[in-house]
């Protein structure tokens, strides 16, 4: 496929900082946008349009993560079912965590008839505003825009098929084990990385207890890094996340008094 037509994730500088920040360890990643407060929806379940391209898997997005803070995807436990989303599906990472089923259509020569993927939203494709929507910018707005693994591709379509129409359908995550806290900071600044999600798999808002405090509601950094100005130093944590279809999950004593920065724990999962 020509180098052209593979739509880079991430252009930005703010994104690029981004990545580099995520590499370093055990800092913790400064703010990249402040988004408004989302309101919770329910799951779409109706099939809609949209269009696909995919990045060759030499690509080191996978192990930089991207735009939600994933990290190493396939360490994380996403592997290659994941996609970058343009800008009209990303809601400024508010959507990362979400999963989708999609298939391929219209093209009878290139889709692989009778299947589809299920993938999770981990990355952003981002616009680019030296061409238009229709005129080689397809991550630009109003453009649905998926970009998928190669080995994601290949399960519903033809490598050759390009930039490909397709449909797709917010679906319920199905993941194994519990819900991942990764805690990062410094001093009385906390950041909290949420992975691993079930259910509707996008957190809308994420709490945290200490032993000596009640619930203290942690704001959005980027992606699904959750942040707090606290000191919870020797107080075992507990977590409160709620999804964007209104559920609620709360994990009590998830890390133990003893938790340090850069340790990853695992609470209750949705069902």
């Amino acid at each position: 496929m020509p180098l052209h037509s593979l739509l880079p994730l991430i252009t930005t500088t703010h994104t690029l900082f981004l990545i580099f920040s995520l590499l370093r360890s055990p800092t913790f990643s400064t703010a990249h946008y402040n988004p408004s407060p989302s309101t919770p929806s329910p799951l779409i379940s109706e099939w809609e349009s949209a269009r696909a391209t995919y990045y060759a898997g030499t690509n080191p997005r996978d192990i930089v993560g991207g735009a939600c803070g994933y990290g190493d995807l396939d360490k994380a436990g996403y592997g290659k079912a994941t996609v970058g989303l343009s800008t009209a599906l990303f809601s400024k990472g508010q959507i990362c965590g979400a999963c989708y089923e999609v298939r391929c259509v219209e093209d009878l020569r290139n889709c692989i008839p009778g299947t589809s993927i299920l993938v999770t939203a981990t990355n952003f494709c981002a616009p680019n505003y030296g061409f238009t929507a229709d005129g080689g910018g397809r991550c630009n707005p109003p453009n649905k825009h998926f970009v998928l693994p190669i080995e994601a591709f290949e399960k519903i379509a033809l490598w050759k098929a390009g930039n490909m129409a397709i449909q797709y359908r917010r679906m319920r995550c199905r993941k194994e084990g519990g819900i991942r806290f990764a805690i990062d900071g410094s001093g009385v600044f906390i950041s909290v990385l949420v992975s691993n999600v079930a259910g509707a798999g996008d957190v809308v808002g994420l709490k945290v207890k200490g032993s000596q405090t009640g619930w203290l509601p942690m704001s959005r950094n980027w992606g699904q890094n959750w942040i707090l100005n606290a000191n919870l130093k020797n107080q075992p944590l507990s977590f409160e996340v709620t999804t964007s279809d209104g559920a609620i999950l709360m994990s009590y004593n998830v890390a133990p008094k003893s938790w340090k920065i850069g340790q990853t724990f695992d609470g209750k999962q949705f069902d």
